[in-house]
């Protein structure tokens, strides 16, 4: 993106200059600090640490799961392993992850912005998300919670010890953290644009937190008060949704789902946005179709609140409701595909450069495509009935979330990672990682489709013999998974204390975010940059170079 901004002085770009990360020091400026690059890396640090957590719950079940017996843990203590799994990953990793890490850091610098609208208020969604992880991880460690990460009745309804409460409040507190993301996206992105950047002179990162902001603010009130309800419910004995009291379990479900397959849009769009900036850069070329994903994103986050049903097609709902959910779950799938065609157009032709960032993202379409498929199995109404709460479901979601948008999360991490830190990471050792984490992704969950549509349940500890060599299977990919990520996380850690300098832009990429030093400054911009052409022209650049070749 062609703009006007100060030139660099050697001075800046020799990273013994003050930056945003050496301007302050001490632990209480950064505690309260109101600068969105501090406060993305606070995010990202806990963000981490939640994924860890996760993590280590996820390979106890794949080791109990090795052998048919359940001889490693009891019932109840399985039900725990999976309910703090699920919550740890979901609401304390996936929801947040792109928006508040990635998006924190670089969507301002992207627009030509000195900071977010409301610097405080950026603050405060990490306390709140801090506040509530905390008080979560202390209730399902502390208590053991077995409801599951959806928190259905009457399984959360019927204890009285106060944990599962506990961990409601928990992800009620963590859920303002969104919504205050959410409103400070939306008005930055609205008001604090540089001179010339248009809507559609934005990059699709832009439009793709821009329809997530949507998503954020519409979705997230609505689950915030179902867990409320619950909470109380459990607390106090009021019929709401338990059936014991007079309530209704089924409305419970509709109330979460009308904001839970949103939710699914909130971790995955923002990865689309991650993908179509990485794939723009590796490929140089302008995305193609430009106007035609930026509004796909939009459709996506409208259509995300018309679809909740298909996730309860077996619980009696009309049939004819059902049909209509079924219809608008393919219909769905329509502007989903137009991102996959239009990347692969992109790419075609391209100057392709496999970095790691790169990789990261093919590596997404593969498998995000695998697992957008398979969803219209469970959008079709018979083979639903046959597949809902098997191992093909569980396949499915992590083919999306894990396949889709841990990768497009690493890939951006690993694309901005020179910006964030100005160090380089070792390229063999960064490819190493990327290609385990790809392999023992699909070792990991491919044998779990089997699984499911043999009749596998989800959620059982013990199961036939038969099934047996299909576990050892997915166990053995986890080892493999789990390998990669400890050499992608090696790979980022040691780049900070034994890496090469970055430089400002070290990807030749396209976007005001890279005509700025590594680190950036604390105020981002010397002088207010003044946009002069469109996104991605990366073919202009060529055809210049072209030029001076032949002169």
């Amino acid at each position: 993106m062609t703009t006007t901004v100060t030139p660099e002085s050697p001075a800046a770009a020799d990273h013994g200059a003050e930056n945003y990360l050496n301007h302050e020091y001490g632990i209480k400026s950064w505690l309260l600090t109101v600068d969105h690059k501090r406060i993305g890396l606070l995010y990202l640090i806990t963000t981490t640490m939640f994924f860890a957590l996760g993590g280590v719950f996820a390979g106890l079940i794949r080791l109990e799961l090795m052998t048919p017996q359940g001889d490693m843990f009891q019932a109840d203590t399985y039900n725990k392993l999976f309910t703090m799994h699920g919550v740890a990953m979901i609401f304390f990793f996936l929801i947040p992850s792109v928006p508040a890490v990635l998006g924190n850091f670089v969507l301002p610098l992207m627009i030509g912005a000195k900071d977010v609208a409301f610097p405080r208020l950026n603050l405060l969604s990490w306390y709140c998300y801090i506040t509530g992880g905390s008080l979560a991880t202390f209730a399902i460690v502390a208590g053991g919670v077995d409801t599951g990460w959806t928190f259905y009745t009457p399984y959360s309804s019927t204890y009285s010890d106060g944990f599962v409460a506990l961990a409601l409040t928990g992800v009620f507190i963590n859920g303002f953290s969104s919504i205050l993301t959410g409103v400070n996206f939306l008005t930055t992105i609205h008001k604090m644009r540089a001179p010339g950047m248009t809507w559609f002179r934005l990059p699709l990162f832009i439009w793709a937190h821009y329809a997530t902001s949507l998503m954020m603010i519409l979705g997230t009130p609505v689950v915030a008060i179902t867990l409320l309800l619950v909470a109380l419910e459990n607390l106090l004995g009021i019929g709401i949704f338990n059936p014991d009291l007079g309530g209704d379990p089924i409305l419970m479900q509709h109330l979460f789902w009308f904001y839970s397959h949103p939710a699914v849009y909130i971790m995955i769009v923002p990865g689309f946005g991650v993908i179509s900036e990485v794939i723009a850069c590796f490929s140089r070329k302008a995305i193609f179709g430009y106007s035609f994903v930026a509004f796909s994103s939009l459709a996506i986050a409208l259509l995300g609140f018309l679809v909740w049903g298909h996730h309860m097609f077996t619980t009696g709902q009309s049939v004819y409701a059902s049909m209509v959910f079924s219809f608008i779950t393919f219909f769905i799938a329509v502007p989903t595909a137009v991102k996959i065609f239009n990347w692969t157009a992109t790419m075609y032709r391209g100057s392709i450069d496999l970095k790691t960032p790169m990789l990261y993202a093919i590596g997404f379409m593969g498998l995000f495509l695998i697992g957008g498929l398979t969803g219209t199995f469970l959008s079709t109404l018979a083979m639903d009935v046959h597949l809902h709460d098997t191992y093909f479901v569980v396949s499915h979601f992590h083919y999306v979330m894990v396949g889709g948008m841990v990768m497009a999360y690493l890939s951006g991490l690993h694309f901005w990672w020179p910006k964030m830190t100005g160090r380089l990471y070792d390229e063999l050792m960064a490819k190493t990682g990327a290609v385990l984490i790809f392999l023992g992704f699909n070792l990991t969950f491919f044998p779990q489709f089997v699984l499911g549509y043999l009749g596998m349940p989800r959620r059982y500890h013990v199961y036939p013999e038969e099934f047996q060599i299909l576990h050892v299977a997915s166990t053995g990919g986890a080892t493999v998974l789990g390998l990669g990520y400890i050499i992608m996380f090696g790979c980022l850690i040691y780049s900070l204390f034994r890496g090469a300098k970055a430089g400002p832009n070290p990807w030749t990429a396209k976007g005001l975010e890279w005509e700025i030093e590594s680190p950036p400054i604390a105020h981002n911009f010397h002088e207010t940059p003044i946009v002069t052409s469109e996104p991605y022209a990366y073919e202009e650049e060529d055809v210049l170079l072209a030029d001076k070749a032949s002169h």
